[in-house]
């Protein structure tokens, strides 16, 4: 019989922790294998040999480095989020069969995840705006200035002030466009992303595979996390983010093939499936592996289940 349970609250400090160390130690791979790519491109290029191992050996100190402290702050505001917006538009719910995960609610699912998602995105198009003001409006002011400099030097006529009234006004239009725009368009994509991704799992991954989830009751309604067995995880993953590169596929041969280079398309096809299938089930694996291993040393992640 499935178990409705639905996560009511993530306690911050243990999923910030565990989260971005979980992104440090995958940054301090990745940046491994920068520095063995690095190393034999090195090799053929002898000139350039010594700063591409430099450079390798920087990004092994400071990518771990950057992904934790930039993992903390990403991560608490997230989950901090998460609690904020559960009372008003409910939580995350998880049809639970033991620890296996059966289902996964498709509404409640898509719904937190996208406003999350969409409350970021105005962060950032707040930030890229205040960026971008002072910077055509600086446009704006300078144009006229060089546009007269011009005139005076070529004995030309022309209208300078208008041009940079449009430059003015093409940096308030992308203001707008950032702080409102950029906010409802991930939040449609991502509600529609994150709806795919639980049908996925509901109807099409859950015949491959389940994701375990074995929980540890701490007191009344706290559970932590104590195991993610790797491989049904990975290979949960693996098939929902293979039918995303299924469609993405099959998109780009429609696109190829009406531009008449139908076997590129095909490739396309083939190679979205196959790399997605691949790097999500190494990816998801992993990470799993890594929680697990880190559970007796910083303790797992504890959730409000009811």
């Amino acid at each position: 019989m499935v178990d409705v349970k639905e996560i009511k609250a993530v306690k911050l400090a243990p999923f910030t922790l565990m989260a971005s160390s979980i992104s440090a130690i995958l940054a301090f791979i990745g940046a491994i294998l920068y520095l063995i790519l690095f190393s034999i491109v090195g090799a053929f290029l002898p000139n350039f040999g010594a700063a591409l191992a430099l450079l390798g050996v920087a990004l092994v100190i400071i990518l771990p480095i950057a992904a934790f402290f930039i993992g903390i702050t990403t991560n608490f505001f997230s989950a901090f989020l998460y609690n904020s917006l559960v009372p008003r538009l409910g939580g995350i719910k998880l049809g639970l069969e033991g620890s296996d995960v059966t289902e996964v609610p498709v509404v409640s699912f898509a719904l937190i995840l996208a406003v999350i998602q969409a409350i970021w995105a105005f962060i950032v198009g707040l930030v890229l705006a205040a960026a971008l003001v002072p910077f055509t409006t600086f446009l704006s002011s300078a144009i006229p200035l060089f546009s007269e400099a011009i005139v005076n030097a070529t004995n030309a006529s022309g209208a300078a002030a208008p041009t940079g009234a449009v430059v003015g006004a093409a940096g308030v239009f992308g203001a707008l466009v950032l702080i409102i725009g950029l906010p409802i368009m991930v939040f449609i994509v991502g509600f529609i992303g994150n709806a795919l991704a639980a049908l996925f799992y509901n109807f099409i991954a859950i015949r491959a595979s389940k994701i375990k989830l074995e929980f540890v009751a701490v007191k009344e309604t706290l559970f932590e996390l104590k195991t993610i067995p790797p491989i049904p995880a990975a290979l949960a993953i693996a098939v929902v983010f293979t039918i995303f590169g299924l469609i993405q596929g099959i998109i780009d041969l429609i696109r190829f093939s009406a531009m008449g280079d139908a076997l590129t398309g095909l490739g396309s096809l083939i190679g979205n499936i196959i790399m997605n299938f691949i790097a999500y089930f190494i990816i998801t694996a992993i990470a799993a592996f890594l929680y697990n291993f880190l559970v007796p040393r910083i303790g797992g992640i504890k959730l409000d289940l009811e």
